[in-house]
């Protein structure tokens, strides 16, 4: 499905990530660029896939986003599809809520997603065509207790999507911009909650489980592909019906 595209997942080294990166390389990709600040826990990718290289990258790093793209446009010409994944939780109550936990949390997963987005979209456009999905939640659709930075996060790449979506394609160019919404899904930011958060969550899930990273990752695929050509600017919720 993904033969020939140039790929770029942050927040590729575990969890939903990794597994869009495993996904994308077993799709065929020409080449799949895993971004992530644990460069350790992306040491096994290249060994596995000759189609996956790893990049030590901070998002938050606006110099060094630049000189990572520029590298790969140099050396490739073209990038079909990124993948905005990186992002980090800070949770808690409003009146409990740090300046330092808000602003950590708005740099890596609004602003984070800003600086890949501005330095890729310029390239897709000229080329005529690109997929851009970025990780929103149904924190960001329906929020949640607790996650006030997070939730305006998840909420914002929404906002930003939808006018990506049009500013793009204005001149013709045939670059798509979505979100993937995920519920609850066993990652390593959940899989340490308490067993009586995960039992709520899991019986407000009409399908009565946690999703998998695999289920977010073919979701991610189909909207990379051709096979959704004709979508943009859309929010597709990968929740197990948690909320409807």
């Amino acid at each position: 499905m993904l033969m020939d595209k140039i790929c770029i997942v942050t927040g590729g080294a575990q969890g939903i990530g990794r597994c869009i990166v495993e996904t994308f390389a077993n799709q065929s990709a020409k080449m799949v660029f895993a971004c992530d600040m644990n460069a350790a826990a992306m040491s096994d990718l290249e060994e596995k896939y000759p189609n996956v290289t790893s990049i030590e990258l901070n998002v938050c790093d606006r110099n060094t986003v630049a000189t990572f793209i520029n590298d790969v446009q140099q050396k490739y010409g073209q990038i079909d599809v990124l993948v905005n994944n990186a992002g980090i939780t800070r949770d808690n109550l409003i009146d409990r809520l740090s300046e330092e936990d808000w602003d950590s949390v708005i740099d890596v997963n609004l602003k984070g997603v800003f600086n890949l987005t501005q330095a890729i979209a310029p390239i897709m456009m000229e080329n005529g065509q690109g997929s851009i999905i970025t990780m929103s939640s149904v924190v960001g659709t329906d929020g949640n207790i607790g996650q006030s930075n997070y939730a305006a996060t998840k909420g914002g790449v929404i906002a930003m999507t939808k006018g990506w979506a049009k500013e793009f394609s204005r001149k013709g160019a045939k670059v798509r911009a979505n979100c993937v919404a995920p519920g609850f899904v066993a990652t390593p930011m959940t899989i340490d909650l308490p067993e009586k958060v995960l039992d709520f969550m899991i019986n407000k899930t009409p399908l009565q489980r946690m999703g998998e990273p695999t289920d977010i990752a073919q979701g991610v695929l189909f909207l990379a592909s051709d096979a959704s050509s004709f979508i943009t600017g859309q929010t597709l919720k990968i929740d197990g019906g948690l909320v409807i």
